[in-house]
């Protein structure tokens, strides 16, 4: 990670903000904020709140990209929260803060997030989300939250319902930008963005990657934004231990099997490509004795829930999920990220393993690469420029698949588990949770 954020754009080459802050405190944040943070444990700002703090605390819009785990959400939220504190509502009761995101779980740990950093201020929240009744959401309204957080489809569903308005929103935020658009929720958040007016708020853009899509949403919809940087988009935590395991399609559930036996692997995040395959290795996993789950969007959002604090109570070590939910996947403690599947889209893998190694902590990430899936590992390994470390020394290996990829350097290492570069970087009491 960078130490050395970039503070600037290209409409406002300068900047007078220096990210000279050690501390929360030498942010000059409210105190009832810095208690919040003392609770949760946080001491000291990563990097991309160093960066992005300041700057919203100036009033400047801001477009910020990180890799996933750095922290995001803080880099936002406390600012927010800090400066609702500090000026009166024109409007009290009024909806002050709107954020969207793109998925269902995202939005309740964000709205989590607002809850725990201003637990001892006079903020309510509210999160709207499908897949659950309508009704409870209806009556958060109407309880006259100031902070609103939301994925756009029930949020367009309760605007046409005039459930609330939109028209005295002071803080605009897209979280997960470059996911939204993927989903194809492009339409829907610009018909959100027009019911907040322009003239009177404050927006925020964050991205695990800058395309030039994200460019053009952010030309749309925000002035002269500061964009804050604190790693190259696409980039891979240097705590992540990549490794690639070259295997036959058939052998694959063997060689999971094979791995999870490892007594180095002790919570695991296996990715699939689709619902059918999570749900189908799940249960074959439990036949055979492991304590494992699937979370994917067929499934219900209690039934989401229920899985996700299973797997972060331990009670299930393997939780097989898609693409779609994996950024709304936010459990300390993940040792092994399995893609069982290459991910079609090279970036997706940066998304996939960055569920690994968060705030400072270590990780594995391990990928079964079958005759079909070479050409997906060298899409990888050119976007992230880092060569997947070859495990050879396992029952399933394939040579032939291997010589399909090219020879590379190769490393003897249990199934699984550390080489000898594994080390654990940067302080484990950063807020770097999202």
């Amino acid at each position: 990670m960078s130490t050395n954020p970039s503070l600037h754009s290209e409409a406002d080459p300068g900047s007078d903000i220096t990210p000279d802050f050690e501390t929360f405190e030498s942010l000059g944040l409210h105190k009832a904020i810095l208690r919040a943070l003392s609770d949760e444990g946080y001491e000291a700002p990563s990097d991309i709140q160093v960066a992005a703090i300041p700057h919203v605390l100036a009033g400047r819009d801001i477009i910020g990209t990180s890799q996933t785990g750095t922290g995001k959400t803080a880099a936002f939220a406390v600012p927010i929260l800090d400066l609702l504190q500090s000026r009166p509502a024109s409007n009290p009761g009024a909806i002050r803060v709107l954020v969207l995101t793109p998925t269902r779980e995202l939005a309740q740990q964000v709205e989590g997030s607002f809850r725990a950093y201003g637990r001892h201020l006079p903020m309510r929240t509210a999160c709207l989300v499908g897949g659950v009744s309508m009704e409870g959401q209806i009556r958060a309204l109407k309880s006259k939250p100031a902070i609103v957080v939301a994925t756009p489809g029930r949020l367009l569903d309760l605007l046409q319902q005039r459930e609330l308005k939109l028209n005295q929103v002071e803080f605009l935020v897209l979280d997960e930008a470059d996911r939204m658009l993927d989903m194809g929720f492009i339409h829907d958040v610009r018909r959100i963005v027009a019911e907040v007016p322009a003239a009177q708020r404050q927006t925020l853009l964050f991205s695990a990657t800058l395309s030039g899509d994200i460019a053009s949403l952010s030309s749309e919809m925000l002035r002269n934004p500061v964009h804050v940087e604190t790693t190259p988009p696409a980039s891979v935590s240097l705590n992540i231990t990549q490794q690639v395991y070259f295997v036959e399609q058939g052998n694959k559930v063997s060689l999971l099997a094979h791995i999870l036996k490892d007594k180095d692997v002790k919570r695991v995040l296996v990715f699939t490509r689709t619902k059918h395959r999570a749900n189908r290795l799940a249960i074959q996993l439990a036949r055979d004795g492991v304590s494992a789950d699937a979370i994917h969007s067929n499934k219900s959002q209690a039934a989401r829930q229920r899985a996700l604090a299973a797997f972060e109570k331990g009670k299930v070590t393997v939780l097989v999920a898609t693409d779609i939910v994996a950024r709304g996947i936010d459990v300390d403690g993940i040792s092994h990220v399995i893609n069982y599947e290459m991910p079609n889209d090279p970036e997706s893998y940066v998304h996939r393993i960055g569920r690994t190694a968060r705030a400072g902590a270590a990780g594995t990430a391990v990928s079964f690469c079958d005759a079909t899936e070479v050409l997906n590992l060298r899409g990888i390994e050119q976007l992230t420029k880092t060569p997947l470390t070859r495990i050879e020394e396992q029952p399933f290996h394939s040579p032939m698949i291997s010589s399909l990829h090219g020879q590379r350097p190769t490393v003897a290492a249990r199934p699984g588990g550390r080489s000898s570069g594994w080390r654990s970087f940067g302080p484990r009491n950063r807020a770097g949770r999202r």
